[in-house]
């Protein structure tokens, strides 16, 4: 049986890029993929592309609401697939997620691959002081539906509740995390996540990375904290 995988979208005045995104999924030689979309009651022509494309959406919704992982949480509650990736409205899937698609088994599992940023290939094989470090790339990600089932998007994060996510988790030790050398999407550098950053996530950071990594990687992000403040004291 070939699984099906859900492909959740959140959208809000995306008309200039959200047929290009569609069509990079349409595209795709893994068959059994569903689409599920949440607008937050764009006033743009989203709304016409979404209609206009409806016989190969599976389930779309406009209505207000409160921002993008608010969105994504409802999707969840929609998805019938067997594992989930999360998409931009600006962003393009490559081949690499058919075959990456082709490669999932098992449960309670997390894969993830690589992304093309700025036309360079990113993310790569991610070590724990890695993901403390720099976090993941949600593109690059198909996390297994029962995950759901114990976790969801922290919603005081408007900008990087996908970071607080994948660090809860990294500390569910049910999870498997299995990486695949596949470059899933192309990521977009023009969104809210590549563009702005988080105020409370740099706030709780370091309590959040001795919580979920523990004392050895804390002291490690601490020491690399220590060096680009005394960088960037000298500099000035």
């Amino acid at each position: 049986m070939i699984e099906k995988i859900s492909i959740v979208i959140a959208t809000k005045n995306s008309a200039k890029t959200l047929q290009a995104c569609l069509n990079s999924i349409f595209e795709q030689a893994y068959a059994n993929i569903e689409i599920v979309i949440f607008d937050g009651a764009s006033d743009d022509e989203t709304i016409q592309i979404l209609k206009e494309n409806d016989s190969k959406i599976d389930f779309w919704l406009s209505e207000p609401d409160e921002g993008l992982y608010y969105a994504f949480n409802k999707a969840l509650d929609k998805l019938t697939g067997d594992w989930v990736l999360f998409l931009g409205s600006d962003d393009l899937l490559l081949p690499g997620f058919s075959q990456m698609a082709q490669e999932l088994t098992g449960r309670s599992t997390i894969y993830y691959g690589n992304v093309l940023y700025k036309g360079r290939k990113s993310s790569g094989y991610m070590s724990a002081y890695k993901i403390a470090k720099s976090g993941m790339s949600h593109q690059s990600m198909f996390y297994s539906s029962d995950i759901f089932k114990r976790h969801r998007y922290n919603l005081d994060y408007k900008i990087s509740a996908d970071s607080i996510l994948n660090l809860d988790c990294w500390s569910d030790k049910s999870i498997k995390w299995i990486y695949k050398d596949h470059i899933i999407a192309i990521y977009n550098d023009t969104g809210l996540s590549a563009t702005n950053f988080d105020q409370l996530l740099l706030k709780n950071m370091s309590g959040l990375v001795l919580k979920h990594f523990g004392r050895g990687i804390w002291l490690r992000y601490k020491f690399r904290e220590l060096k680009k403040n005394l960088k960037m004291f000298f500099k000035n």
